[in-house]
């Protein structure tokens, strides 16, 4: 697909590498020539100076022939006025950044009248995926698949935990619960393991479940992990408002610690139910005083990387394991220190928001001949988890996966099928219409086919 990147910042500029990589004609727009230059050489994608907006520019990028355009400049009302140019001057799919919350109520008028097919807000994109770990607690990560019927989390084993030296096959009986182990780091080695794969203290296990499977899982690996009842939040930003409006909605207490007075007052105004603390959060008297080491999770959302890292790793110290961190980091520069510090779950917005938009590419391609509708890196790349169709000319059909000689190192993870969840084995087959989730640590595949060993 012919793509235009408007806006080579954090975002853009890993969307063109990404894109690119994929196999996709990427031109990135940008009005700073040594950024175009510098990425474009690293990333291999034509680079195009100029401003976003002006009609010579967007010629020269090659407007009229493509088929989607990206808009992730800083600066919203850019975006909007660049995929209405987009829309006026090709036919092309349209994805808009906006930040500005006096936009969320005009989202449907946007996409109807300006026709921008994606609009996606950093902040509530980032406050709907910690939500997402605040409801497993015990997972570091949680991604979805079939629209949020098919959940894909990781986790590590703890010492003591039910799941020592179990075999993988013999998981649903000794644990009672439904899931799919599909992969697993051990030390710096990933594994995609066979039924005869055994389970170690320190191993970190991804697994698919659906939601109520890998809540009543984590329940029963983890003595009194339970649910989160209430949610600290250091920081009362954007993102802060969107998390704790859905936590609040969904019964779970909140608290927000926010050194600026005037901001604290307005959330109090927006947020009445939550209890908004006007303070520094790196203030440990504080802290202790709001009965953060006792708190079901403890969200760090301010401003600085290095102050949201140690107030994680301060929470870790003075409470029990029981504590969920969540530590959002802007900046990913900080990957081997991160995992060494084993901080809980990262969440780092950039990475959030690119996947939101490639998954739409995705689709997008998908519907025009590649069948991988969403995809999910892990373990730094070296795992790809993929969603696929299964379509009626799809030549697996009702062929049992014991009969199919799938490639090693492929893993056949769920399958959803008409409102039901499947974890499948060896006498399951796919069916016309399944959405299927493949966990491999084999790149490259962009068709259900692509599992087959060929002879």
């Amino acid at each position: 697909m012919r793509i235009i990147v408007f806006g080579l910042g954090e975002i853009g500029g890993a969307l063109a590498e990404q894109l690119s990589d994929e196999g996709h004609s990427v031109t990135g727009i940008d009005i700073d020539a040594n950024l175009v230059e510098d990425l474009s050489y690293r990333f291999d994608f034509m680079g195009v100076v100029g401003n976003e907006m002006g009609y010579t520019t967007l010629k020269q990028a090659g407007i009229e022939s493509a088929d989607v355009v990206i808009a992730v400049t800083g600066n919203d009302e850019m975006n909007l006025l660049c995929c209405l140019i987009a829309r006026r001057l090709g036919n092309c799919s349209t994805v808009a950044r906006i930040q500005n919350p006096a936009y969320n109520n005009e989202w449907e008028f946007l996409k109807n009248e300006l026709g921008i097919s994606l609009i996606i807000n950093p902040e509530y994109a980032v406050s709907a995926d910690i939500i997402r770990h605040i409801k497993v607690p015990t997972a570091i990560d949680v991604d979805v698949f079939a629209r949020g019927h098919i959940e894909l989390l990781s986790f590590k084993i703890l010492p003591g935990s039910r799941l020592k030296n179990t075999l993988v096959k013999n998981l649903k009986n000794n644990i009672g619960v439904d899931v799919l182990v599909c992969a697993v780091v051990r030390d710096t080695e990933v594994f995609i393991p066979s039924g005869d794969f055994t389970l170690y203290d320190g191993d970190e296990v991804f697994i698919t479940a659906t939601p109520k499977a890998a809540l009543d899982f984590f329940d029963k690996i983890e003595i009194g992990s339970g649910r989160v009842r209430d949610v600290v939040i250091a920081g009362g930003g954007v993102t802060s408002y969107y998390l704790a409006n859905q936590l609040l909605k969904s019964g779970i207490s909140v608290k927000i610690i926010e050194k600026d007075f005037e901001r604290c007052e307005k959330l109090s105004s927006l947020l009445p139910k939550a209890m908004v603390i006007n303070g520094e959060s790196n203030n440990k008297e504080l802290l202790l005083e709001e009965g953060v080491p006792s708190a079901g999770s403890f969200v760090t959302l301010t401003n600085v990387d290095e102050e949201n890292i140690m107030l994680s790793l301060f929470v870790k110290n003075i409470s029990s394991n029981k504590v969920k961190t969540i530590t959002k980091i802007n900046r990913n520069i900080y990957d081997e220190v991160i995992e060494s510090l084993e901080l809980g779950s990262v969440v780092i917005p950039k990475v959030i928001i690119t996947d939101t938009i490639l998954q739409y590419v995705r689709a997008l391609q998908n519907s025009t001949g590649s069948n991988v509708k969403t995809l999910y890196k892990l373990v730094e790349g070296r795992v790809e988890a993929l969603e696929f169709d299964i379509k009626a000319d799809c030549g697996l059909i009702n062929i049992s996966f014991a009969d199919m000689k799938i490639k090693n190192n492929v893993l056949i993870g769920c399958i959803y099928r008409a409102g039901e969840t499947i974890i499948p084995r060896g006498n399951d087959s796919f069916k016309s219409g399944d959405t299927v989730v493949v966990v491999t640590s084999v790149k490259g595949l962009i068709e259900i086919e692509g599992i087959i060993e060929k002879n």
